[in-house]
């Protein structure tokens, strides 16, 4: 049975060159395309905020597994998320790759947990099956094994 936790609002006024600002004002932000492509410095976009919420949902499911297994993770240990827009044909899409380093840890250990927030992180859920998401550990390609639910998510 689904039970709804938390609802964020944020309204987006002018597209990629416009502004965005969440309900509370939290958010309260100018928008442009990406620099790289065009746009203004010293503004963000939904990339770069895409990959900020990736990565610190991604670091509390992380927390989560490390409290279910009597784990602590090292307070330095890091989720970097590299979000990359993309053309293809007449249209867009996204892909993401998930850098963790899971200070302290041995690699078994830590690519275990890291294909198990795999499977509980919001992010990861929602994006199954429809954009490429590739994770890696200490560098090295994680071994993320798909399970039944997973697979069928």
């Amino acid at each position: 049975m689904k039970k709804n936790l938390y609802t964020a609002d944020a309204t987006a006024t002018g597209g990629r060159s416009g502004h965005v600002r969440s309900s509370d004002s939290t958010i309260d932000l100018d928008m442009s395309v990406p620099e790289g492509l065009g746009g203004k410095k010293g503004t963000t976009n939904p990339e770069q905020l895409f990959a900020a919420g990736y990565a610190a949902c991604f670091q509390q499911a992380l927390l989560v597994v490390a409290g279910q297994q009597n784990e602590e993770l090292d307070p330095a240990s890091t989720v970097q998320c590299s979000v990359t827009l993309f053309q293809e044909g007449e249209g867009y899409g996204l892909s993401a790759v998930l850098n963790v380093d899971l200070k302290g840890l041995d690699i078994q250990k830590a690519q275990a947990m890291v294909s198990k927030a795999h499977e509980i992180c919001p992010y990861s859920v929602g994006t199954r099956g429809n954009m490429e998401v590739e994770l890696n550990v200490a560098g090295q390609p994680a071994e993320v094994v798909e399970s039944e639910k997973t697979a069928s998510a």
